[in-house]
């Protein structure tokens, strides 16, 4: 089984930019203690991928001026992509706009339409009155977390199916968007032995990049049972009412009813030499 993998990478130095998002406390939230503090939309409102509702900020304790603060934070997951890392600071500002305090809130394994909500921790040093959220990008714009890369897959021979991470994905060839980081693809074809290849895709990677990936034939003749068993061997027969399979040189009779499918490898025919013997010699 051989697998021929293309990829391009793109030489380029990565920057780093922070998004920003202010958005002041309403005065009424302080006398509900279970309205939102702050809803965000990130990256924007016309196509957020993440929404994050803030709680009611608690103060948990006060140290030199210094006050410990908890919210409890919704995050939901508005992208049709599951997001798997992102992490962001959280800057507290006051009426000004100026910084008071900060903390990290991370997230993981988030499916889409999924929604998680975590304990928010940070430091200030007076009451915040807005919030700025700043994530890291890389230099499309784009979080690293839920970036996805273009990836055309090719199969030899082509028409087979593909999964990716367990997915099914349409018929080969076919172009992917893979998210960064480990994938693993998977192939099947009637007639063809299945396989799989991991794909680790770069942070670097440049869109245009390509895999294929060469099935191997299948050595022996597949018999599917209703079942779900699959025995594979040399089938001898085939009748109205079984089918005969010899595996590892001993022969098993299945019930014709018994029997799903059959795939018969091709074989090579080997045509044995014609015998030309003397005629007799007739009697006189």
């Amino acid at each position: 089984m051989n697998m021929t993998s293309r990829m391009k990478p793109l030489h380029s130095l990565a920057i780093i930019c922070c998004l920003l998002f202010s958005v002041p406390f309403n005065a009424k939230d302080k006398k509900d203690d279970k309205a939102a503090a702050m809803v965000l939309l990130w990256p924007d409102q016309n196509s957020p991928t993440l929404r994050l509702s803030f709680g009611k900020f608690q103060q948990l304790a006060a140290y030199d001026g210094q006050l410990s603060l908890e919210s409890n934070v919704l995050i939901e997951n508005m992208s049709g992509k599951r997001i798997p890392q992102a992490s962001f600071t959280v800057y507290m500002t006051d009426k000004g706009g100026v910084r008071i305090g900060d903390g990290v809130l991370s997230i993981s394994d988030l499916d889409p339409g999924q929604s998680a909500r975590v304990a928010f921790h940070l430091m200030s040093v007076g009451i915040p009155a807005g919030l700025k959220l700043v994530a890291r990008n890389d230099e499309s714009g784009v979080p690293t977390s839920v970036k996805t890369i273009p990836l055309k897959v090719i199969s030899v021979p082509p028409g087979a199916s593909l999964k990716v991470d367990g997915r099914d994905q349409g018929l080969t060839p076919a172009t992917v968007r893979l998210s960064v980081g480990p994938h693993t693809l998977a192939f099947s074809k009637e007639g063809y032995a299945s396989g799989s290849t991991p794909v680790d895709m770069k942070l670097d990677e440049a869109s245009g990049g390509s895999i294929t990936f060469e099935l191997g034939g299948l050595s022996r003749d597949n018999v599917e049972l209703r079942d779900g068993k699959v025995v594979q061997g040399d089938v001898l027969s085939v009748s109205m009412t079984s089918v005969v399979v010899r595996v590892d040189g001993k022969d098993q009779s299945y019930d014709r009813n018994q029997v799903q499918k059959i795939i018969l490898v091709e074989r090579e025919t080997v045509q044995q030499p014609a015998t030309v013997q003397a005629a007799t010699p007739q009697p006189k």
